[in-house]
């Protein structure tokens, strides 16, 4: 799944690098100053949106969406993440959003 989804954030113009946490990891909350794209390729996370009183879940082939100032934080699923993430400057994503696997 990891080279598909590397070719296709590529297609995009995207230049991803991966990046993986153990079972349980957690990271508080936090912000960017960049646009982020996420994409699980092993695992599972869930990103929380404080802010927003929410929480969004992603398993394999899902993809979130993360424009710059957005508060959130994150835990990984039981059997660990791996997750290949992009940086885009900031503005070019203009709300959160949630891709399901397969349709994007």
């Amino acid at each position: 799944m990891g080279g598909d989804v590397a070719d296709r954030l590529r297609a995009e113009g995207l230049d991803a690098g991966s990046w993986s946490n153990g079972p349980g990891d957690t990271y508080g909350v936090h912000a960017h100053a960049y646009d982020k794209v996420i994409v699980v390729v092993a695992g599972s996370i869930t990103f929380g949106l404080p802010d927003e009183a929410r929480s969004i879940e992603l398993d394999v082939g899902d993809r979130l969406e993360l424009p710059a100032g957005i508060a959130h934080d994150a835990v990984v699923g039981p059997t660990g993440v791996t997750c290949l993430e992009a940086h885009l400057p900031a503005g070019r994503k203009a709300a959160v959003g949630r891709r399901a696997a397969r349709t994007w």
